[in-house]
């Protein structure tokens, strides 16, 4: 029996799956084709987008999600995020889903503590 997961919970296992370290569960969920725009980047491709996750998954501490909004195929995560490098920042995040899949992400934040961080870390 398969069961087809709603954005909602694709989003949450996202964000415990990017949280925990668990690149494969990630990668699982991204379509082949997911096109990432963010603050620090943009990424084309499911390689590509879960590059740039392990790269800032190498100073995620916490994610503290705030709140989380779906409706139909679209999701809406409000959190801090929490790294090793720059104080918690405040931070939307923005998923289509299709066909059982992330197909689009965007994420907007403030990054210019984190970079410092990590310039400095460097």
């Amino acid at each position: 029996m398969t069961t087809t997961r709603t954005a909602r919970e694709l989003a949450e296992t996202y964000f415990t799956a990017w949280e925990a370290g668990d690149f494969d569960t990630l990668r699982g969920l991204l379509a082949e084709h997911v096109d990432f725009v963010g603050a620090l980047g943009s990424a084309s491709g499911a390689e590509a987008a879960l590059a740039g996750l392990k790269g800032l998954g190498r100073v995620l501490e916490k994610i503290d999600v705030k709140a989380r909004v779906a409706e139909g195929d679209e999701v809406s995560t409000w959190f801090d995020l929490h790294t090793s490098v720059a104080p918690p920042a405040p931070t939307a995040n923005w998923m289509h889903v299709g066909d059982g899949k992330i197909t689009r992400i965007r994420v907007t934040f403030d990054p210019r503590a984190l970079l410092a961080g990590l310039e400095t870390r460097n």
